[in-house]
């Protein structure tokens, strides 16, 4: 239950459109923004230097490399629940019950999947250091 009242579907507090909105690219009903294309490209940057240190790299440098691609994706999925988190508020605020809580989920995954990208590049660290 919100404390504020629900506002008509498409409606905006002031009448109009907010700056920019009708101008913004989207992908199906998401927006195109700049957080989400910078996570992207970052999320598919790390999976391929991970596949290329797993792949073609034969040498002592593999576990490092790994270990820092894997850490990457950690920060990626960090940023995307705090992202999540950002969203599941602005959600709220509106009084969209059922987005809250996927962004909820949303946030909630990609947070457990970052501690396990962490974990695992301490668990590579120390393996590279024994």
């Amino acid at each position: 239950m919100t404390l504020q009242p629900r506002r008509p579907a498409g409606a905006f507090r002031d009448g109009a459109h907010p700056a920019g909105a009708s101008n913004r690219p989207h992908v199906a009903q998401f927006a195109i923004t700049p957080f989400r294309v910078v996570l992207v490209v970052a999320f598919l940057l790390a999976l391929v230097y991970i596949a290329w240190a797993i792949l073609k790299v034969d040498d002592s440098a593999q576990i490092p490399m790994v270990t820092s691609g894997i850490g990457a994706l950690g920060i990626v999925f960090a940023a995307t629940s705090a992202g999540s988190a950002v969203r599941l508020w602005q959600c709220w605020k509106d009084g969209l019950q059922s987005q809250t809580v996927v962004w909820a989920i949303v946030g909630g995954v990609a947070g457990m999947i970052a501690l396990g990208c962490f974990a695992g590049t301490l668990v590579l660290s120390l393996v590279w250091g024994a």
